[in-house]
């Protein structure tokens, strides 16, 4: 055999490099090894990255600024299984950042995420991807992302992993995503319901807790909560409401009960279970005061359907919520009492808190919190609506200082509602006058002051419910009240309009406070929303109507007829024609005025006048002219010469001081006495003569031809027709006028009278008499009276006597004449 030869080892190929292991401290050149083209240094770099940035937020950050995340995000699709596990793993942990979250949304790397969730990748991927996209879902961009890409069936069927991270992570991007009302229903097309209630079996109470969390937010659909039913979720919530190691999740289980029991038949079901009872019990014994009030919530929710109420009766939550009322909790009370707000629609319910619950209730009223004092204050708006005996009970509880005191609380809400009691109260006059007797009317100020429409409404809806009488009504302008009333009259909300109409037509009821409405522009704003067909309602008619009629001098001025039933008051004053929208002057303004040649202001007044005013002409003999001023009357003058200035003419005052005695010349202060209603002692002599000679005569007919015939006399006779030019009655007006020192004249004064003041005076006796008669103001100076009759030598077939006819009462050419009107405008114009 030959000698062995060593064989030479053979150098390496010149073109490989030596393997080498390299050790670096510093992240910066690990990122530049993400961008390597082997396997097991991207591998490696990723393992290294996702360990650095597990130690915290400034790692994330610092990866962030080093570039880390673009290179990473080409890995998640490498061909390398194990490249592609460490690269999910890192972006699992890098997404809880904002800022990288918000580099991720740039890069749309979501797809790619959500294909990591496919059931041939391990556990490991689809644990990290699915925390990935729970980081990513917290924000709505994200949210319509993953839900675009067909990421919710993969996040469900993950819900079924042996992994608890898996489902920890999936269950709760699942939370953030059915947030948006479209990922909720496509959860009822992939079925997600039964394995989120499977959920609640878990060991974990994080993944039950997300998954009660889930829960409540898709009961709120319907089709969710049938479903949810259909699964025995109802007997699986239940149970974890009767496990009192499952504290913790009561809260949520109890939201996703709430939602459930709004359905009727979800509602029947519990109870024929017997989870009803159970439920009721546990809201009343439960020892953690947030599950109390909770639970309390969940029957709240379920008594707002009237079939739900009738059920909640039968078992007889009302004994519940008595107790639930006296909970040391607030937020228990202020469910407790929005339950009875609630239970309060069913009436047997309404019923029984006439005996109890009521004085809890107004205490809850007197609290200090806010959310307390709404809830009580609904709850006994509610209780009263249409149940006297309770409006009863709430006085008796002596709720009404409480309610009073609400009406200047922060809380819009608690104001109406306190506002709606009181409203309720006062349609039993005994409850009226308590509450009148609270200053009402200036505490109401406020709430009409408000800029909220349901407290301006409920305002004005207590306005026209306690102003019922005189003195409420005198309270609430001396308050400065009827301002704002007025100015809710512009509201362009109907509810608004229509509550402040009703108030202005109750207002309006007396005359002072009619007067006052109509200076503050009642009127106008009334018969501007009356124009308007969008606008306008029965109580803006009603109440423009009632206006005119307690406001008679500014009916007749402004639409020129007074119907029979428009009895002429004292204090009642022509000052001729005005076009509607023009503001009426006072008499007291009128009278304040220096003497001019318009119009003479025709004053009918019956009263005495208090302090100095106008005296009768039959003081003193008047002259025939009725040049003559009376001593009484000399006084009126007296304060009109006051108000004359310094610059009249010498002669002119001299003529005054030679009319008024020296003891009572006017002085300065004279301008600041306060002005009074002048009387008119002759009319009031009229009234006394009428009354003797007409009253006693049981023929109506022949007590209008009477009176007729009376007025006549008293202004002058009959004039003919031919020599009407001739009857110059101006002059005599003006001369009055011009020893008044006034344009205000006194009926009993005029003795030379045309159509228009016989017409009035014929109305003004007529009224104290009983005779029924209307006022119609023509054009020239004319106006006229009507009045019906009925021809009783004359019986129907039927035995029966004809209808009344209207009959036109001549007080100018023939005093006491009757015409007939069968064609209105031809007999007017005849007679004119």
């Amino acid at each position: 055999m030959g000698k062995k030869i060593k064989k030479e080892v053979e150098p390496p190929p010149k073109d490989v490099f030596d393997p080498l292991t390299i050790e670096s401290k510093k992240a910066a050149t690990v990122v530049l090894m993400l961008n390597s083209t082997e396997e097991e240094i991207l591998a490696k770099a990723c393992e290294a990255i996702y360990k650095f940035a597990l130690k915290g937020e400034e790692n994330k950050a610092t990866l962030l600024e080093l570039g880390a995340v673009e290179p990473l995000t080409k890995l998640l699709t490498h061909e390398d299984k194990i490249v592609r596990r460490n690269a999910t793993m890192v972006f699992g942990i890098l997404a809880s950042n904002n800022d990288v979250k918000k580099l991720l949304r740039e890069l749309d790397i979501l797809n790619s995420v959500i294909a990591q969730l496919a059931p041939e990748e391990e556990v490991v991927i689809h644990e990290f991807a699915s925390l990935c996209l729970a980081n990513m879902s917290v924000e709505y961009t994200s949210k319509v992302q993953i839900f675009e890409y067909g990421g919710l069936e993969p996040l469900i069927r993950l819900l079924g992993s042996p992994d608890p991270d898996v489902k920890k992570n999936s269950i709760e991007c699942i939370y953030n995503l059915v947030q948006d009302f479209h990922c909720r229903l496509a959860i009822q097309d992939f079925n997600a319901i039964p394995p989120i209630l499977d959920l609640l079996k878990s060991e974990y109470p994080i993944i039950q807790l997300l998954a009660l969390k889930t829960l409540g937010i898709i009961t709120n659909d319907r089709e969710s909560r049938v479903m949810l039913r259909e699964c025995q979720g109802l007997e699986q919530l239940l149970k974890v409401l009767e496990t009192k190691e499952f504290n913790d999740l009561h809260i949520e289980a109890l939201a996703v009960l709430a939602n459930c029991l709004e359905d009727v038949d979800t509602m029947q079901q519990i109870q024929l279970a017997g989870g009803l009872k159970k439920l009721l019990a546990f809201a009343e014994n439960t020892t953690f005061p947030d599950i109390q009030k909770n639970a309390t919530k969940a029957i709240a929710r379920a008594a707002y359907d009237p079939e739900n109420r009738k059920i909640l009766h039968e078992q007889e939550v009302e004994k519940c919520l008595i107790t639930l009322l006296g909970s040391e909790n607030e937020g228990t009370k202020v469910a407790a009492a929005e339950v009875i707000s609630a239970m309060s629609e069913n009436l047997a319910s309404k019923e029984f808190f006439n005996t109890q619950g009521i004085p809890q209730i107004v205490q809850l009223l007197k609290s200090e919190n806010d959310d307390i004092k709404e809830a009580a204050s609904l709850a006994l708006a509610n209780l009263t609506t249409g149940n006297q005996v309770n409006a009863n009970a709430v006085a008796e509880a002596e709720a009404i200082d409480a309610l009073i005191n609400t009406l200047s609380c922060k809380r819009d809400k608690a104001i109406a509602n306190a506002a709606t009691v009181l409203t309720n109260m006062a349609t039993q006059e005994s409850l009226r006058l308590m509450i009148q007797g609270h200053d009402i009317m200036r505490a109401i100020i406020q709430p009409l002051n408000s800029t909220n429409p349901l407290v301006q409404s409920k305002a004005a809806l207590t306005v026209a419910a306690v102003a019922c009488d005189v003195d409420a009504r005198t309270e609430l302008k001396n308050a400065g009240g009827l301002e704002p009333l007025v100015e809710l009259l512009h509201s362009n909300n109907e509810e608004v309009r229509k509550h402040a109409s009703w108030a202005v037509m109750v207002c309006a009821s007396d005359e002072p406070t009619s007067v006052e409405l109509c200076r503050l522009g009642a009127l106008e704003i009334l018969e501007e929303i009356n124009l308007s067909i969008r606008r306008k309602n029965n109580f803006s008619e009603a109440a423009y109507n009632r206006l005119l009629n307690n406001n008679l001098s500014l009916k007749y001025c402004q639409m020129g007829y007074l119907s029979s039933n428009n009895l002429i008051p004292d204090g009642f004053y022509d000052a001729g024609r005005i076009n509607p929208g023009t503001k009426l002057l006072t008499l007291k303004e009128f009278a304040l005025q220096e003497p001019t040649d318009r119009r003479a202001i025709i004053l009918i007044n019956s009263k005495p006048s208090s302090a100095s005013g106008v005296g009768s002409p039959t003081d003193e003999k008047s002259e025939p002219t009725g040049q003559a001023v009376t001593t009484s009357s000399k006084s009126f003058i007296k304060e009109r010469v006051s108000r004359k200035g310094k610059g009249k003419k010498e002669e002119e005052k001299n003529k005054e001081e030679e009319e008024i005695p020296a003891s009572s010349k006017a002085t300065e202060s004279n301008a600041d006495k306060e002005w009074c209603l002048p009387s008119d002692q002759e009319f009031c002599n009229y009234i006394i003569e009428v009354s003797k000679t007409i009253l006693p005569m049981t023929d109506l007919k022949e007590q209008i031809e009477t009176l007729a015939k009376f007025v006549a006399g008293k202004m002058g006779g009959p004039v003919s027709k031919e020599l009407l030019h001739e009857f110059k009655w101006e002059h005599h007006i003006s001369e009055i006028e011009f020893q008044l020192k006034s344009n205000v004249v006194p009926i009993g004064y005029i003795k030379k009278g045309t159509f228009y003041h016989r017409a009035l005076l014929f109305k003004a006796l007529a009224d104290k008499i009983g005779i029924g008669a209307t006022l119609v103001r023509g054009e020239y100076n004319r106006a006229w009276n009507e009045v019906k009759l009925v021809d009783e030598s004359y019986k129907g077939i039927t035995g029966l006597l004809p209808r009344p006819e209207e009959f036109l009462v001549d007080l100018m050419f023939e005093p006491g004449a009757l015409l007939k009107i069968r064609s209105r405008e031809a007999e007017l114009y005849r007679f004119i």
